[in-house]
């Protein structure tokens, strides 16, 4: 697409696009793209950064060598004229090949649900097609052509194509390939996420003494490309299990702390109780799974069984629903709620010490003897910049999804299992999943199949795997929080969920003094993430992956937007997902 030019779907039309680069560019350079104004003055020190690094000459470079000549009118447009350099400068990835679509001709590796398919479960190869081509055109009306299955609709391919006005464009922003349908690493996640399945109802306060878990620990450390955390000793251990290797998740509870803890709703204490469901599983039956690839919305989706008691969040199932209907951002929005101490919540009954407000030493008002922020700095800023960043990576996120990756979702991969252990169909599946594992035998002792349960009636929502909406968002809102507040305070008082849910108890872990506001908020967006795999609609690579993008698009929002305050601020001071220290 280098010149320009596509075939639609149509394959005798062609239009002219102008490249997302072009666009940022206009024919005279970046000054001449942004809403066609002048430029007035001239500036220097303009030089592209990447999102992790430091401006040596500090917060006031951007209007150094005259700012006492500017007026408060070319301050602002020098401040939006040197964001849009920074993007400029930037490289953009360019939308490479899927690589399962040119393994796998009949698209038996790719996200396909929602389209028609044959008895098999495989997708109609018209209607896929008909879906790439709409990516490669980017005509709208191409999407409005893409052939359906049945009443639910594709979530949202467009969002890939949107830009932002703040932060890195979505195309700038890369992963690595998804795993491909035949590795050893998608046989490996596999292999989890069926384990996931079976032990979503065991309380995570029992995981050390349990049975199924001892089988599932076993089980996976077989696996010859399991990516998951692992003792020294090869072994994976109960503590580790459905965990990942990022600073503080392997400390304390599997729950964050700040999906526990007492929250100040409307100035009141609130329980962070939720509304569950009773323990049933969905899409068992081959009828059930092709309907529900077909895009068929299921009888029970439209009929919830809900528990009728709260429950704190005690299992899998659990967290799985507290991330079913949840809106973007919530859990996050919620914790700064927290941490901000509204209302009646006091922040001594959460972190250890004398600090009223644990805000970022890198906060002009951590310090300050007459001020406290809000607009900037404050709660008001705080919030607003979890929804900039949030929104930003969630086109990122989409981008990725639809246009570069187009990842089949588990449940799809469950079906590809299935047809090989029925003696149905061959399909590449490898062999630590087919033959080694002791997984398989297990779910088709439970289930009658070897088809993906599903916690959510509807399964997956309509959109690729990869990466986890969930964990981008959720990767870009603890990463402004951990802008905000000082990651190294301790958390006062930790709690757990009773093996009923019913009540929180003291944790009392030997490790119970050294969770972190920091270790907690990682958790947190890994919680929000692994809930997704709980429930059987994403792989552990979708969340990590995503927590690395989201985490990504955060600082690069946080960059452009440092610019904008008038207050004596070094930058934001943080601690990656990757357990790197950078100051933005």
């Amino acid at each position: 697409m280098a010149d320009g030019r596509v075939q639609t779907n149509a394959g005798a039309v062609t239009r002219s696009l102008v490249s997302r680069r072009a666009l940022l560019a206009g024919s005279g350079g970046v000054s001449a793209a942004i809403v066609g104004l002048p430029r007035r003055f001239t500036h220097s020190g303009a030089q592209a950064q990447g999102a992790g690094d430091e401006d040596p000459a500090g917060p006031g470079a951007a209007v150094a060598g005259g700012s006492a000549s500017l007026s408060r009118h070319e301050r602002a447009y020098q401040i939006r004229l040197e964001a849009a350099e920074r993007l400029f400068e930037l490289p953009f990835s360019g939308i490479p090949r899927v690589r399962d679509e040119e393994l796998y001709p009949t698209r038996i590796g790719n996200f396909t649900k929602g389209l028609p398919h044959d008895a098999l479960g495989e997708v109609n190869p018209f209607a896929y097609e008909a879906l790439a081509q709409a990516m490669i055109s980017e005509d709208p009306a191409a999407f409005e052509d893409i052939p359906m299955g049945d009443a639910v609709r594709l979530q949202n391919p467009q969002a890939g194509l949107a830009f932002s006005l703040v932060g890195p464009d979505s195309h700038q922003m890369t992963m690595p390939l998804s795993p491909v349908l035949a590795s050893a690493e998608a046989a490996a996640e596999m292999g989890e996420l069926y384990w996931q399945a079976l032990l979503r109802d065991i309380p995570f306060t029992v995981y050390g003494e349990d049975s199924q878990v001892a089988a599932a620990t076993a089980d996976l450390s077989i696996f010859s490309d399991f990516r998951g955390p692992k003792a020294r000793t090869r072994e994976i251990p109960a503590t580790m299990l459905f965990r990942a290797a990022v600073p503080g998740l392997l400390a304390g509870p599997f729950v964050s702390q700040f999906l526990l803890k007492e929250l100040p709703v409307g100035g009141r204490p609130g329980s962070q109780q939720i509304r569950t469901v009773l323990p049933l599983d969905h899409l068992t039956v081959y009828d059930d799974w092709l309907a529900a690839q077909n895009g068929a919305i299921p009888p029970a989706a439209l009929t919830p069984i809900y528990d009728p008691v709260p429950r704190y969040i005690r299992n899998g199932r659990d967290l799985a629903e507290a991330v079913h209907w949840d809106w973007p951002g919530q859990a996050v929005h919620q914790t700064c709620l927290l941490l901000f101490g509204l209302g009646a919540s006091s922040l001594a009954g959460l972190v250890a010490g004398d600090a009223a407000l644990p805000l970022n030493p890198t906060s002009p008002y951590a310090s300050s003897r007459t001020q406290a922020g809000f607009a900037t700095f404050g709660l008001a800023d705080v919030t607003s910049l979890i929804s900039v960043a949030s929104g930003c990576a969630l086109k990122a996120a989409w981008y990725q999804k639809w246009f570069v990756h187009r990842r089949l979702r588990p449940e799809e991969f469950g079906g590809r299992v299935h047809h090989v252990t029925t003696s149905t169909m061959s399909y590449p599946i490898h062999e630590d999943l087919l033959e080694r594992s002791t997984v398989l035998p297990e779910v088709e002792r439970r289930f009658g199949t070897n088809l993906l349960p599903q916690v959510y009636p509807e399964g997956s929502p309509i959109h690729p795997a990869y990466p986890s909406g969930h964990a981008t968002w959720a990767g870009a809102g603890v990463t402004v929080l951990k802008a905000f507040f000082d990651e190294s305070v301790t958390i006062a008082d930790p709690v757990v969920a009773g093996e009923d849910g019913l009540s929180l108890v003291p944790y009392t872990g030997q490790d119970a003094r050294e969770l972190t506001l920091g270790g907690e908020l990682n958790k947190l967006a890994w919680n929000i993430g692994a809930g997704r795999n709980f429930a059987g609609i994403h792989w552990r690579s979708d969340v990590i992956e995503g927590l690395r993008l989201g985490e990504a698009v955060a600082l690069g929002v946080l960059r452009d937007l440092r610019e904008t305050y008038n207050e004596d601020f070094g930058g934001y001071a943080l601690t990656t997902f990757d357990g790197r220290r950078v100051t933005i």
